[in-house]
């Protein structure tokens, strides 16, 4: 009897365990939270939001998906209004929702343009995830977006005009026993005739790399919305790398290596492969600050193979070194005395708020005591793209004329 009553207690105890893991079994497993990273769905589904949006008023909303940082801020150098990042000054602060979507909206409107902006994300600088566009400068890679707009169509792709082409153009220096690449832009119609071009060797800054020019500068924009208006020469654009492997001694603004690979490599190469017109009077050279300094350098005292040069946002006597200044006149006095000759035009064009305006005066000097006349762009703004791609527009409708 005391068997039997064991044996069936046993058998509910049993059932009870099984009822209750067939219980457990059947009960939904807790769905982990939702979350901006999780919520996207299917691989290549659309984007779960939108990281550049332009607001009604002008202002621009700005947000990125990172639902595991603790700290995001918005970086740029160029939205005004923004103090460039770094270990104290880091941007924007952005602001998390339940989401894990960070987000930011400028305190003011943004003037028509093309910006480059990235994310510090717990103090590493990270691309835009969801930009299409994107500038290679000379260490990293910075996200851009185009605020539409009148005051910006200058720079901006029209489909009702004719484009030209943009390539990457390799070549051997010999100079520097290295590969070297350049982009090229070709105007339009090219393809389709024979005819030659002139041509404009346009330098990027310190900070940047032969990219530059088309993905933040829009030069090939410039040129084709020009050309259709009849405002400029069709042209070919030649964008060379300023920058050449680094060697003990080397002067970046004075890099004689970027002038030997630009003279006896780089030009011939250029003159070789593109119907260009390989004579002084129909070859420029311009460029933006350390580009200035090569132009400065190596096209101003060349005379034999440019008339036309431009210098944006760059001088000589940086920091009030008037031995800079005197060198660079007694190394280049008789170049510079032909320059006064035959230079067709030498253009310069400076901010007012531009950290190295003071080099102005010194180098207007420089350009009145040799004897060369110079068409002076000063306007307002900084070291800026905003003020670059201005000085570019106005200065080529004046190349080859």
């Amino acid at each position: 009897m005391n068997t039997c009553l064991a044996a069936s207690r046993l058998s509910a105890v049993v059932l009870g365990l099984c009822l209750s893991l067939a219980a457990s079994a059947q009960a939904p497993t807790p769905a982990a939270p939702a979350n901006c990273a999780t919520s996207r769905g299917a691989f290549l589904g659309p984007a779960p939001l939108r990281s550049v949006e332009p607001l009604a008023d002008g202002r621009v909303t700005f947000r990125l998906c990172a639902p595991e940082a603790t700290v995001v801020h918005l970086a740029s150098t160029d939205l005004p209004g923004i103090v460039p990042f770094g270990a104290n000054t880091p941007g924007l602060v952005m602001t998390r929702d339940a989401m894990g979507i960070w987000s930011v909206t400028t305190a003011s409107p943004v003037a028509p343009d093309n910006y480059r902006y990235n994310f510090l994300v717990n103090g590493a600088v990270v691309p835009d995830p969801l930009a299409t566009t994107f500038s290679k400068e000379r260490a990293g890679t910075r996200s851009t977006f185009e605020m539409p707009g009148a005051a910006g169509a200058f720079q901006s792709y029209d489909r009702n005009v004719p484009h030209g082409l943009v390539s990457v153009f390799e070549y051997w220096s010999a100079t520097l026993g290295i590969k070297r690449s350049a982009y090229v832009y070709l105007p339009p119609g090219y393809a389709r005739n024979s005819k030659r071009y002139p041509v404009l060797y346009l330098v990027h800054g310190a900070g940047d790399s032969q990219d530059e020019w088309t993905s933040t500068g829009h030069a090939h924009y410039i040129l084709d919305n020009l050309i259709a208006a009849g405002k400029a020469k069709p042209m070919i654009i030649v964008m060379p790398a300023g920058h050449t492997p680094d060697r003990p001694g080397a002067n970046m603004l004075g890099n004689q290596d970027f002038g030997n690979d630009l003279h006896k490599d780089l030009i011939p190469a250029i003159d070789a492969a593109f119907r260009t017109e390989a004579k002084a009077p129909s070859r420029a050279m311009a460029g933006l600050s350390m580009g200035g300094a090569h132009t400065l350098q190596f096209g101003l005292p060349r005379p034999d193979v440019f008339r036309y040069v431009g210098v944006f946002s760059m001088g000589l006597g940086l920091g009030g070194n008037q031995d800079d200044i005197k060198r660079y006149e007694q190394q280049n006095a008789a170049a510079l005395a032909r320059a006064a000759k035959e230079m067709k035009l030498v253009y310069y064009a400076m901010g007012k708020d531009d950290f190295l305006y003071a080099t102005v005066a010194p180098t207007r000097a420089m350009l009145d005591r040799a004897g060369i006349g110079h068409l002076y762009n000063e306007t307002g703004g900084g070291h800026t793209w905003i003020n670059w791609r201005r000085y570019l527009d106005d200065l080529a409708p004046r190349l080859f004329r």
